[in-house]
């Protein structure tokens, strides 16, 4: 399918462009969204999403772009249950969220997504290894010997294996942001939310997580949806942009033409 495609209620159908990009339909979608609709209530009520339906698939890898103030990360806090949208539905894994009482929200985010923000949130008190074994021993109450190797075996294959013992501020920035990004990874989520990964970092180190999270997205299969204002970031992904409440994913050649006004 060529072309944009773009619905006045924010549906998406996925049109894929290029064979690094291609996701069969066959496979589970992960991430749903039905009638989404957010508004900051207040003095002045400010409608922020206006009515959004999209899938993610599993393999998919989207970037998220628009201008700030458009509702990217508030889209990306629903997408996690990280907030409750005024009007519609989320489906993590095809659990509808609204359904849940709050531990069996707390364990579902724990579970199926993982969380990669600006700034790594590691905990300054506990080793790089300690921090990324974080959510197993929240889901469990302790950490199983094969858990363990395979989280050491990850750090390893990013250029962590020297760096288990240390402590976030004896490792770089890029050092801190990998650590992150394997303990999203930690309890095999379904889907990895995004919010600028890259955005405390240089380009070298920056390029180095994006890598990271590719090569993660396509060995695991876990979808990952991330809000970049990086351009080759976006350009390497699927664009989706959310522009006057509504989401619709655009071309990379639209993107090019359209990155000039995003800020």
């Amino acid at each position: 399918m060529e072309g944009d495609c773009l619905s006045h209620t924010g549906t998406i159908e996925r049109p894929r462009r290029g064979r690094a990009f291609v996701v069969p339909h066959s496979l589970p979608v992960v991430l749903e969204t039905r009638g989404l609709k957010k508004t900051y209530f207040g003095k002045v009520n400010v409608p922020v999403l206006f009515g959004i339906d999209i899938k993610i698939r599993a393999e998919e890898f989207v970037a998220v772009i628009g201008q700030s103030g458009s509702g990217k990360s508030t889209l990306l806090n629903l997408l996690g249950a990280l907030d409750t949208p005024t009007e519609g539905t989320v489906l993590i894994n095809g659990v509808d969220i609204s359904t849940l009482e709050e531990n069996e929200m707390a364990r579902l985010r724990n579970d199926e997504v993982g969380f990669i923000f600006q700034f790594h949130y590691l905990l300054e008190e506990f080793t790089c290894l300690e921090n990324v074994l974080m959510p197993l021993t929240i889901r469990d109450g302790y950490v199983s010997e094969v858990d363990r190797d395979r989280v050491i075996n990850l750090l390893e294959r990013v250029g962590l294996g020297a760096q288990l013992s240390k402590r976030p501020d004896e490792m770089s920035g890029g050092q801190n942001q990998r650590c992150a990004i394997v303990r999203a990874l930690a309890n095999s989520p379904k889907i990895v939310l995004a919010d600028e990964p890259t955005g405390n970092l240089d380009s070298h180190s920056g390029d180095e997580v994006f890598d990271l999270m590719r090569e993660m997205n396509r060995e695991s299969g876990v979808a990952f949806v991330m809000i970049t204002h990086d351009v080759r970031l976006a350009q390497a992904a699927d664009p989706m942009l959310i522009e006057d409440g509504f989401v619709h994913e655009i071309s990379k050649a639209e993107h090019r033409k359209r990155v000039a006004n995003l800020s």
